[in-house]
Parts: C-alpha cells; sequence; structure tokens
C-alpha cells in the first residue's frame, strides 16, 4: 500500500502555521535512489534475490528473539542503521569457532547482498546456533523454532573478535571542540520558569556593545569551521499502537544528557523557528509518509540530523529558547503543556543600530537577484551530485567486480564455470565440496574478479554474479580446511606451503575488505550528509527568497495616504469648529497618531528585513557554502589518501607473505 505512487507535494510537510516548509512547486530532490524523504516518488520496491531471502521476512517475525541476538547486533551495528555489512557477519560467525565451510553456507543462505539485516543476522544467528548443536543448517528448522517460540541460542567469543578497520563514528570528520562559535550562553534549564524560554532571544549585534571584537571580517569567529557544534540524531524504535505508532528520535548533544524526540515535536520547533525567524536560512525538515519504510526512516532521521545542525550552528537561531529546550528538556510534551511559547516575530524585539543600517549596502537589492537568478540552477546541480555519490556508494557498497561475458568468453576456457562469475554453477554446499583443483579455479576466479573493473550501475547485473571480498574470504579458507590433508598422506611441504599462501590471502581480503567498508561508510555518513548540507543551504537560500516575498509585505503607502487624509479632515473640522468639535479632533488626532506608530514599526522592519537578508547572504552563506565546501575536498582528499596508502600497505604485505610459496 504504501509503495502505491504518491501525488505530487512539496517537500517538506504540511504547514501548520499558513507558511509552509517550502513556498515552491518544484520538487529539486525527486531524482534520488537512496528514496530521499523530499521525494514524491513512491518507495521503491525491493529487489528480488534468488533463494530463500525473499521468505525471510516470515521466518522468525512472530517468535521472541533471545537478547543475546540483540547484543550482538548492537556490537557489530556501530552506525545504528539497522543494516550491517556482510563483512561484519563474517566476522561475529567466525567466533563461533565453526569451520570456515559452515560459516560461507551460513552467509550464503541468509544474504546475496552486500548488506545483511537485522532480520536476517538473526535468522543466520539461528543457523549458528543450529550448527553447534549439531543439527541441520536449514530454513525451514529456524522456522520451525520460531514457531514454537524456541530460538536458540548460539556460543559466540564475541570478546575475542578482532577490531576491525572499518569501525566508523557517522560524521566523526566533523566532530570538533565543544567551544561555542558565537560565544553564546549555554542552554538554559527550565527549572526558573517558562518566561524566557517562550520569548526569542536575540543574538548580540557585531557593531554594538563597544568591545573589543573576536569575529573575522566574514562576522564569524575566527576559524569557526573549526568549532562547529554536533548533533547526532538515532532511531530508537517504534512506540504506540497499532493504529497510532511513531517513531522515536534520540537526539546526542555535546551540552548534556541525551533527549528522545518523536517527528510531531520536530514540526512544532520547525514551527515556531520558522515564525520567529522569517528572514533567516531556515532548512525544511523532511516530511512525513503513511506508513514509511525503514529505507524512508533512514533517510529522514538524516534528514533531522542535518536539519538541526544547521540551526545550532546559525549565529542567530542558535540562542533561542525554544530551541535551547528542545535540545535538553526531558518531556518536551510536558514542557509544551505548561508553557506559552511566544511566536513573535524577531523584528519586534530587535532594532538595528546606526551603524549596522548604514553597513547594508545600497546595492543590496542587485545582489540578492543576482543570487536568486542562480539558486535554481545551484540546486539541480548539487542534488545531481548528490545522486552521484549514492550512485558510487551503491556500487562500493557491494565490494563485488563484474567480468563482461565477451571477455569471459576470450580469455576463459569453455569448460570452466567458476562461481564467482558464473550464474549456472550450483552454490557450495556439504554434498559438494571442491577438490584441490576445483578450489585453485574457484580462487583464480575470484582474483580476476578482483582485478577486473564494474562501471556500470549494480542494478543491471544478476546478483549471482555479484562477487564480495568478505564472500571470497569465507571460500578460501574454506579450502585452506578442505585441503588441510595431502593425498599422499605424509607430511607434503608443497601442499603446506601453498595451504599457508592461500590463508595469507585470506586474511589480506579480510584488511582489503575492511578497507572497502571503512571507505564506504565514510563517504555514506561524511562526505555524502556534507553534500546534502550544501544542498540543503541553497534550498534553505530559495525559502527565504520566497518568504521574504510573501511576508515583507505591507500597507505603509495606504496607512500614509490614510494619514494625510485624516491630517485634511482634521483641520477641516478645526476650520468648522461645529458643536462638539474638540471631541472629533482628539479622535481623529488620535487615529493619526495610532496610524504614524504603526507606520514607524512598519519601517523599522523594513530596515531589519534588510538587515538580516544582508547577514544571511554575507555572513551565513556566503561562509558556509563556501568554507565548508573546502573543509569538505580536504577531508575527502586525505579520506582517500588513507585508503589508497592502506590498500597498498595491504598488498605489499600480502606480496611479502606469499613470497617463498613452493613450486616444488
Amino acid at each position: 500500500m504504501f509503495n502505491a505512487p504518491r501525488p505530487a507535494q512539496r517537500y517538506a510537510s504540511a504547514p501548520v502555521n499558513g507558511l509552509g516548509g517550502s513556498f515552491v512547486d518544484e520538487n529539486p530532490l525527486a531524482a534520488s535512489i537512496y528514496d530521499d524523504p523530499w521525494s514524491a516518488a513512491p518507495s521503491p520496491s525491493p529487489q528480488l534475490v534468488p533463494g530463500v531471502t525473499t521468505a525471510l521476512s516470515s521466518v522468525i517475525a512472530e517468535s521472541n528473539v533471545p537478547d543475546s541476538y540483540n547484543r550482538a547486533f548492537a556490537i557489530v551495528d556501530v552506525t545504528h542503521s539497522g543494516e550491517i555489512s556482510v563483512n561484519a557477519l563474517s566476522r561475529i560467525l567466525s567466533t563461533s569457532r565453526l569451520p570456515a565451510t559452515t560459516v560461507d553456507k551460513i552467509v550464503n543462505l541468509v544474504s546475496s547482498r552486500p548488506r545483511v539485516s537485522k532480520l536476517e543476522f538473526f535468522v543466520a544467528l539461528a543457523l549458528l546456533a543450529l550448527a553447534q548443536s549439531g543439527k541441520d543448517i536449514s530454513i525451514e528448522q529456524v522456522a520451525a523454532l520460531a514457531a514454537e517460540d524456541n530460538l536458540p541460542e548460539p556460543f559466540l567469543s564475541i570478546d575475542t573478535l578482532q577490531p576491525s578497520t572499518s569501525t566508523y563514528s557517522p560524521y566523526s570528520t566533523y566532530r570538533q571542540a565543544t567551544l561555542d562559535p558565537w560565544s553564546a550562553p549555554s542552554f538554559a534549564s527550565n527549572g526558573g520558569g517558562g518566561s524566557d524560554l517562550a520569548a526569542p532571544r536575540s543574538a548580540t549585534t557585531i557593531n554594538g556593545g563597544g568591545a573589543t571584537s573576536s569575529l573575522a571580517g566574514s562576522g564569524l569567529p575566527r576559524e569557526w569551521w573549526n568549532k562547529q557544534e554536533h548533533l547526532d540524531v538515532t532511531i530508537q524504535g517504534q512506540q504506540g499502537f497499532i493504529l497510532n505508532r511513531y517513531t522515536v528520535y534520540e537526539i546526542t548533544t555535546e551540552r548534556g544528557a541525551p533527549v528522545h524526540r518523536r517527528y510531531s515535536e520536530f514540526v512544532f520547533l520547525w514551527d515556531c523557528l520558522v515564525r520567529r525567524y522569517p528572514f533567516r536560512l531556515l532548512p525544511a525538515l523532511p516530511p512525513k509518509r503513511v506508513q514509511p519504510d525503514a529505507s524512508f526512516i533512514e533517510q529522514r532521521r538524516k534528514g533531522l540530523a542535518r536539519f538541526l545542525n544547521a540551526v545550532t550552528n546559525h549565529p542567530v537561531i542558535k540562542e533561542d529558547g525554544v530551541l535551547a529546550t528542545f535540545l535538553s528538556e526531558p518531556s518536551f510534551e510536558n514542557w509544551r503543556k505548561h508553557t506559552a511559547v511566544s511566536l513573535e516575530e524577531e523584528s519586534a524585539s530587535k532594532r538595528i543600530d546606526r551603524i549596522e543600517e548604514i553597513t547594508v549596502p545600497s546595492d543590496l537589492e542587485e545582489k540578492l537577484a543576482f543570487v536568486r537568478g542562480k539558486i535554481n540552477a545551484l540546486i539541480e546541480q548539487w542534488q545531481r551530485i548528490c545522486v552521484l555519490t549514492e550512485r558510487i556508494i551503491k556500487r562500493r557498497e557491494s565490494a563485488a567486480v563484474w567480468i563482461p561475458s565477451s571477455i569471459r568468453r576470450t580469455y576463459l576456457p569453455a569448460h570452466f564455470k567458476f562461481p564467482f562469475s558464473s550464474s549456472s554453477h550450483p552454490p557450495l554446499d556439504d554434498d559438494h565440496v571442491p577438490g584441490p583443483a576445483s578450489s585453485t579455479t574457484s580462487l583464480v576466479s575470484g582474483s580476476l574478479s578482483i582485478l577486473s573493473t564494474r562501471t556500470s550501475h549494480s542494478d543491471d547485473f544478476e546478483s549471482d554474479d555479484q562477487a564480495d571480498l568478505a564472500r571470497l574470504t569465507n571460500v578460501l579458507r574454506a579450502v585452506v580446511e578442505v585441503n588441510g590433508r595431502c593425498w599422499r598422506g605424509d607430511e607434503c611441504e608443497l601442499c603446506d606451503g601453498v595451504r599457508q599462501g592461500i590463508g595469507h590471502v585470506a586474511s589480506h581480503t579480510q584488511q582489503q575488505s575492511d578497507l572497502l567498508e571503512q571507505r564506504t561508510n565514510t563517504l555514506l555518513y561524511s562526505t555524502l550528509e556534507a553534500l546534502k548540507s550544501q544542498r540543503d543551504l541553497y534550498i534553505a537560500m530559495r525559502d527565504l527568497f520566497v518568504r521574504r516575498d510573501r511576508l515583507s509585505v505591507d500597507n505603509v503607502d495606504r496607512l500614509k495616504k490614510r494619514v494625510d487624509s485624516n491630517s485634511m479632515k482634521l483641520e477641516g473640522i478645526k476650520a468648522a469648529q461645529k458643536d462638539g468639535w474638540h471631541e472629533e479632533t482628539d479622535r481623529v488626532v488620535g487615529l493619526i497618531e495610532k496610524d504614524q506608530a504603526t507606520i514607524s514599526s512598519l519601517m523599522n522592519r523594513r530596515v531589519f528585513i534588510r538587515a538580516s537578508m544582508w547577514h544571511e547572504l554575507r555572513v551565513v552563506l556566503h561562509n558556509r557554502e563556501n568554507v565548508l565546501l573546502s573543509k569538505l575536498v580536504q577531508d575527502l582528499a586525505r579520506d582517500e589518501h588513507a585508503f589508497a596508502d592502506g590498500v597498498l600497505a595491504n598488498w605489499i604485505s600480502l606480496g611479502n607473505a606469499v613470497e617463498e610459496m613452493p613450486f616444488e
């Protein structure tokens, strides 16, 4: 039902205040292959995979999973994404000390994809427990035990698990010092009443106070890019009843204990901020979807994290009282019930001093028009960059290569059918154990697969044509086990030497798999999110232009005409001096004074809007779109350099290790 096409919608949630998350109908984010939550396209149907994988959704769906299953998954799911790599699954299964052939069989039974879901991981642990107890390894056996609510618990030596080089904390590249980049006071608690939190707090003006400024010419603290505050958003699970279930998100900051929020509370925060700061760069929220799938929820989590990191690093919005409470109050819902929140616009409580007003250039409208003229093109190009990066991640996640059929026919003997390059080869199991010749064939095929290059989209190939380094490691270890003894029966230096060499290859392909996984995680959780933040920045600027067009309109001209009319009327009353003319004079004078006060307030608001737009253009947009992009490119270059060095060192180490492999 939730895969049905959805009508076109704005990429933000439905407005609750008449302002809306975005004021345009164009959707620049509809092309994401990762099902970006702003997309109006339906959730993509999961790809069918051969074998039993398609039936795993109902294997243990109604069974109570032992706590050890969840603990084991939490150890390897370091990114809290709900999925792990085949490499991580293989590593944790290897702690059972079962034969590598059995581990490889379990891995191939539960998944033929490069990623393993939580459900597939649980099935793998159940299969592992069956193997440890000497029972048949089959999905049917697991389903029968699950129906009896009696899933077996495996014995794992997780404490002996060797640390993987792929251990990665999302956004670690961007986690910096906890210094407040704008020297703002710490978040206030709610203990002293709700009045301070209910009213918006204004940032100190750059030119005010007379104190020595620590701000650079950009209007931001020196090296502010190294002092960015960072917040993590993780999914805590579902709560509520069947018809009223909602996702709970945990927000982790560097200022206090984590807090839990639901999506509706994010919407309330956004609504407050957009009412208070309509002329500031404010990113939109990812929308809500009826019956969302896991992929959509994960993308929405990332969108919420980007939103929070943007507002908490905005030089003005970051000081807002409601934002402070949102990030610190244990029960935000109770706080809302007992606190009257002011939605007064920022311009009503803040005045622009004369110095700030003078600094606004006279050609501001020309500068804004120039930026506005290129903003849609920038959004389009950055969205393309994000989509291309996602495709690269998809290919790297596969950690797989493909031998084109033309090369296979030209360079490989026709009677060879390799399990890594031919979809017609049967899977390896206990009844079909390859001998030395077929083992060598598998190794050669896997090596050729590693050396080849796949340049087309991963969806263009059958899953049986994929070769995963983690699976290759398991197969190589199985080869070592199968060839544990030579047919000669006595000690054979040739067999022992070759077997040790293949063992070295297995350990180094494991290391290569770790490096690839680390590289993919860095690109997925750091680089891609930084690219999307850049895209979101331009979308926020486009929305700012639209908000200004709609909300900056005032009736000053009409009020001035009314003042002139009332002034002429007042002169006529004074000249005629009819009965009761004093009372009528006082009434008209009151109307004139009221209109003049309104005109003065609106003129001040005009000045404030100009100063705000200049601040957002000069300080926020100009700095963030350039400085953070420089940092992103530098971090990307360092990450790729480190990866290349690691790969080179790994294969040099393998070359040294196999140098003494015997030939006779």
